[in-house]
């Protein structure tokens, strides 16, 4: 066998058995009707991105458990893809286009622009797909799907078709969150509120007679967007409001344009305690106000183009960009005496979380889908549980957004993407599509008599020319919204509706069987692993969309996992400049280290900080991040570095081409936090490579485990129970208390305890060969726990055990698998776990423990022999003096006698341990006249220490000022001394006695 290294190298480890596992095969899934199968679809990241920390946080829990299941001989698919990403990948390509080379899309056209951002996609779908392969992902890579390929793009046809053909799916003129930047409508889900510095203006509009003449009277109101008052078609007050009650039924002018309009009243938009009392009404430019042009049969004006201008409708001011004629209309509604105040205050105003732009509520045609009955068959799935949230509690956040029901705008007024497979025909009659379509299955028409054409939607692209010479076909120019092609993704993936084919592996055809048995077997999925934030935008759709294609949910269980935040508790983004690489961290501490220190903050707790500082690549140096970093701006899209030496800690800008200044290095961001998974790495690469070193002549056989020393029957006891506590996790999802639970058996009870008292048996010729078949099966199967999580160590160590112990296990050996990805999880016996064994070895570790607390108290040394008498029952005497020899082994310490008649030797130091009382003499080890003077000297420094801390909280001046975490500090301190000191003056009181 090769030398085994002293220290692990992730590197090495990550370049080596990733390309093995690949070659083997073992990420790939099959339908196999002799296994159950175990599905997972990953949340497609976007292709204009880059890993970031959520995605590592997903992507290792996700592989945790396929890699899990796999062991347990499911067959386990992991199906990986990536998303078109619609608005974000057409923004990012545009503006790249503009910044480069001054170009719009309407310069170079639709076909051009999506020929464009295909390469880009081509580009960075490898990058971030190559980032997940670093960080471990198992998926079946033959599957990879995108949203936009043959197979996904079949499916998004069959669906909107099916829809269209079932009346679920209209076009009609509606108010949407509209997009000025990107010029397209956004989803609710996609628009997040910020408040802004902005201005409450008050005006009044003079009430009129029939014949527009003014009445004297004046109603008053107040608005944040003055501009809107050109659309205004209503003033509105409460039905119960006296001041006004008069005046329902009259009209108000328009100064700015003369338009006279109604004064209505509505009580669910007016509130005669707010204010004035009396509010405008502009149902096309606000969703409350569109609201009550709906109940009160209003006219809707339209007062934008899509950019954001002014349109027709804004008269004199018609071009102009709403925020510069807002500035003119309040000066000319001032010139005319109709202005009455500003107040300058904070303003909640919606943006677009594409574009980070002010959203505009814009009355435009959009195609929707009805979602009353599909809603409902949704929230059906998850009352009755063969859905389940896990944790639960985001039940409600799905249950309370498909119980509104809302109609789902599903059309973006984008050129990347699925474009509308909806043809219209404004000449053409009812028998002309039924002579060219009545045999056609995959087409569906109907009239749309608002706009006098007729719709005709097909699953195919149609020809213009398709009714004749004589009627032209026009294609709609709107393309899906993203989601709409992701909320398939569960079967769509799996080439449904093609149900005859399987889907095509790596751009080649599958082999032709006659059926898509990869649907039938892999559908429906198991899990889905995700954020909470999509919850609605994405799992509330597939599982609606799943029961609508295919009659059943897509997957049983919805695991949702906590969010990564910086250390001030801020969201981690690259606006922001506080978001950490993950490819930076797993360079500087390995993958394995990342992914145990991921799954060990996977709790059912939202949300996660995660302290991050900024490294010099030369010196290692880490300078904590400063809150204020974080409002760093970006320029040209690159996060802010730090520079370095020490002395500068201004942010500096970096690009692709930065040279750092002469004696300076660019900085990147890091966690030590991570520091978490490396070390546990390292402690277990240590351990091992301990056990391995000491299989000399190891050869397998049988063992009785009945007949085993304690130490041996104690680490198969905790060994059983261990395996089923971390099976029984990860059927929970409770990814922390797995890693934690491992970390602690591996760490504390294999390496600290187990190793330690073995060591004497691996010397002895006689007891070795037992020994080392147990140590080699108890290796085995942390290996196999252990493999899920950190699978690089885990492997490297596994190839190395087989070719020292190609045979192991207890109570027969057996051959063991050839690579641990593939190896059985581990089942033991619960015939192990044994109460009174770890009773009596819990016994043995606190009595060890506390002679080394005896050795610490009186600073005795490691080196220097003690020992040791015990007063306990016969029974514990005897159990005592059986493991004697461990005294010896773990505390260099003589068991000199225990049983019921032994006495406290005088100068002696104790112990008591449940019925166990110890005693250590310390005759001729300590000088106790020395230590009662450093103890009391130990007793004086702390009592001024308790006392100058307890007089700093008795001020008054001092608790009420103090930042609270510099309070709290002086607190926990406080009673950390008052601790200390209780302890010295235990150990004075026992010396004096000795003395």
């Amino acid at each position: 066998m090769a030398e085994i290294p002293k220290q692990y190298e992730p590197k090495d480890s990550q370049a080596k058995w990733y390309p093995f596992w690949e070659e083997r095969g073992y990420f790939n899934a099959e339908p196999n009707p002799d296994k159950k199968p175990h599905v997972i679809m990953i949340p497609l990241p976007n292709v204009t991105g880059a890993l970031h920390m959520g995605h590592a946080l997903n992507g290792t829990i996700q592989d945790l458990l396929t890699r899990w299941r796999r062991m347990q001989g499911f067959e386990a698919l992991w199906m990986p893809g990536t998303d078109h990403a619609g608005i974000a990948t057409q923004a990012v390509v545009e503006r790249r286009m503009f910044e480069q080379e001054g170009l719009t899309r309407h310069n170079i056209g639709r076909e051009a622009l999506v020929n464009r951002i295909w390469k880009w996609k081509d580009s960075y779908e490898k990058r971030i797909l190559n980032q997940l392969k670093q960080l471990g992902s198992s998926c079946d890579w033959r599957r990879t799907r995108f949203t936009l390929d043959d197979v996904c793009s079949a499916a998004v046809r069959r669906t909107f078709l099916k829809l269209f053909r079932d009346g679920l799916i209209y076009r009609g003129k509606r108010l949407v969150n509209w997009d000025t930047f990107l010029q397209t409508a956004v989803a609710d889900d996609e628009v997040f509120t910020e408040e802004v510095a902005g201005h409450f203006w008050t005006f009044h509009y003079p009430v009129v007679d029939d014949s527009g003449a003014p009445t004297g009277e004046k109603l008053f109101f107040s608005t944040t967007r003055p501009e809107t008052m050109l659309g205004d078609t209503a003033m509105c007050v409460h039905p119960s409001d006296e001041r006004y009650t008069d005046l329902v039924g009259k009209k108000v002018k328009i100064p700015l344009n003369g338009r006279l309009i109604p004064i209505i009243a509505d009580a669910l938009l007016a509130d005669k305690e707010l204010g004035t009392g009396c509010v405008k009404v502009t149902p096309a430019h606000d969703p409350n106000d569109y609201a009550c042009g709906l109940r009160n049969q209003l006219e809707m004006i339209n007062i934008l183009n899509s950019d954001g201008t002014l349109n027709e409708n804004g008269g004199d001011f018609q071009g102009q960009d709403r925020l510069d004629a807002r500035k003119q209309i309040v000066a000319e509604m001032e010139r005319q005496g109709y202005f009455e105040k500003v107040e300058e205050r904070p303003i909640p105003l919606k943006h677009s979380d594409r574009s980070k732009t002010p959203i505009e509520p814009y009355l435009s045609d959009q195609w929707f889908v009805q979602m009353d009955e599909l809603a409902q068959k949704a929230i059906d799935a998850v009352e009755d549980n063969r859905v389940r949230f896990f944790p639960s509690r985001y039940t409600k956040t799905y249950l309370d957004w498909l119980g509104e029901k809302r109609d789902w705008c599903i059309s973006r007024q984008l050129w990347w993407g699925h474009r509308i497979p909806i043809w219209y025909c404004e000449t053409c009659s009812e028998n002309d599509l039924k002579q060219a379509f009545a045999a056609r299955e995959d087409v569906s028409y109907r009239r749309d008599d608002e706009d006098r054409c007729w719709l005709i939607c097909a699953e195919t692209d149609l020809d213009p020319n398709a009714l004749g010479p004589d009627h032209e076909l026009r294609q709609d120019d709107d393309v899906l919204d993203t989601w709409f092609s992701s909320a398939l993704w569960p079967h769509a993936t799996l080439g449904w509706p093609n149900q005859e084919q399987n889907p095509p592996l790596n751009g080649e055809a599958a082999p032709s069987i006659g059926n898509n048995d990869v649907l039938d077997f892999f559908y429906p999925g198991s899990v889905l692993v995700t954020s909470r934030d999509i919850i609605t935008l994405w799992v509330a759709r597939m599982v609606l969309t799943g029961l609508y294609n295919m009659g059943d949910i897509p997957f049983s269980h919805v695991c949702i996992h906590p969010k990564i935040l910086d250390g001030f508790g801020r969201t981690m983004s690259k606006s922001k400049g506080n978001g950490v690489d993950p490819m930076d961290l797993i360079d500087k501490y390995g993958t394995d280290a990342v992914r145990f220190t991921l799954a060990s903050l996977a709790g059912e707790t939202q949300d996660v900080k995660l302290p991050v500082g900024y490294e010099d690549p030369e010196t290692g140096e880490v300078v904590p991040q400063l809150q204020e970093h974080t409002e760093a701006k970006p320029v040209d899209g690159v996060k802010p570095r730090i520079k370095f030496p020490r002395s500068k800690h201004e942010l500096q800008y970096s690009s692709p081409n930065f040279e750092p200044d002469e004696g300076e290095s660019v900085a990147r961001m890091v966690s030590e936090r991570f520091e978490y998974g490396r070390n546990f790495c390292n402690k277990f690469w240590n351990a091992a490579r301990f056990a391995m070193l000491n299989l000399e002549g190891y050869k397998p056989g049988p063992v009785d485990v009945s007949s085993l020393p304690l130490e041996d029957k104690w680490i198969l006891s905790r060994l059983s129970k261990v395996a089923g506590e971390v099976t029984t996790c990860l059927e929970r999802y409770q990814f922390d208390m797995a890693t934690r639970t491992l970390r602690d058996f591996t760490w504390n009870e294999f390496c600290d305890w187990y190793l330690e008292m073995i060591k004497p048996r691996l010397r002895d010729e006689e007891a070795k060969p037992e020994a080392q078949r147990v140590l080699v099966a108890v290796l085995d199967n942390l290996l196999r726990l252990l493999c899920p999580f950190v699978p690089f160590v885990t492997e490297e160590l596994w190839q190395r055990l087989g070719e020292l112990a190609p045979e192991r296990g207890l109570p027969e050996p057996v051959a063991a698998e050839d690579a641990a990805i593939i190896a059985a999880w581990p089942q033991l016996p619960e015939s192990w776990i044994n109460a009174d064994v770890e009773s009596r070895f819990e016994r043995l570790q606190e009595t060890v423990v506390a002679v080394r607390n005896v050795r610490a108290v009186y600073s005795i040394s490691p080196a220097t022999p003690l020992k040791l008498r015990m007063r306990a029952s016969a029974e514990i005497a005897s159990e005592m003096n059986s493991v004697a020899g461990q005294f010896d082994n773990l505390a260099k310490t003589v068991l000199e006698a225990a049983g019921a008649e032994v006495e406290r030797p005088e100068g002696s130091a104790s112990f008591t341990i449940g019925d166990i009382d110890g005693y250590i003499p310390l005759e001729g080890v300590v000088d106790l006249h020395a230590e009662l003077k450093r103890q009391e000297a130990e007793e004086k420094k702390l009592i001024g220490f308790v006392a100058g801390h307890e007089k700093k909280l008795q001020n008054e001046k001092f608790v009420s000022q103090a930042p609270a975490d510099v309070v709290n500090n002086v607190r926990e301190t406080l009673a950390n001394q008052k601790s200390q000191l209780a302890s010295v003056q235990e150990v004075i009181e026992q010396l004096r006695r000795m003395i």
